[in-house]
């Protein structure tokens, strides 16, 4: 029998840095997006929306909510020009690094993803 791994989730404190390191940037535009084979990334996607949301960050919501195609292990932020990371998404990706929780860098030219904005994908666990 394969093990599964446990369910990843952000405990209240991390939730706590996160919100704290994001206020620096109001008002960013910001997308979930989740793996429909990753069955925790609802849930993780709760915990980044709940952090979005105490930052005042405007969450889109016209986006899909579901990614289709190729999974994306892990995180990852997605942009349209891989020469415009957000500085938000770059806080984002450092902050999550100090509590061991790689975040990688996806560009896709053709997304609908507004310049200074980004998406924070969800995909199945790292193994």
């Amino acid at each position: 029998m394969a093990m599964q791994a446990p369910a990843r989730k952000l405990t209240t404190h991390q939730q706590a840095v996160l919100i704290q390191v994001l206020l620096a940037f109001p008002e960013q535009r910001v997308g979930i997006q989740i793996s429909p084979s990753a069955g925790d990334a609802a849930a993780y996607a709760q915990n980044f929306l709940a952090i979005f949301k105490a930052c005042g960050w405007n969450v889109d919501q016209d986006l899909p909510g579901t990614v289709s195609g190729a999974d994306t292990p892990g995180l990852a932020i997605v942009v349209r020009e891989d020469r415009h990371v957000p500085a938000s998404a770059e806080a984002l990706r450092d902050a999550l690094r100090i509590y061991h929780k790689e975040v990688g860098t996806v560009c896709e030219p053709a997304s609908k993803i507004d310049p200074g904005a980004f998406v924070l994908r969800i995909g199945t666990h790292r193994q």
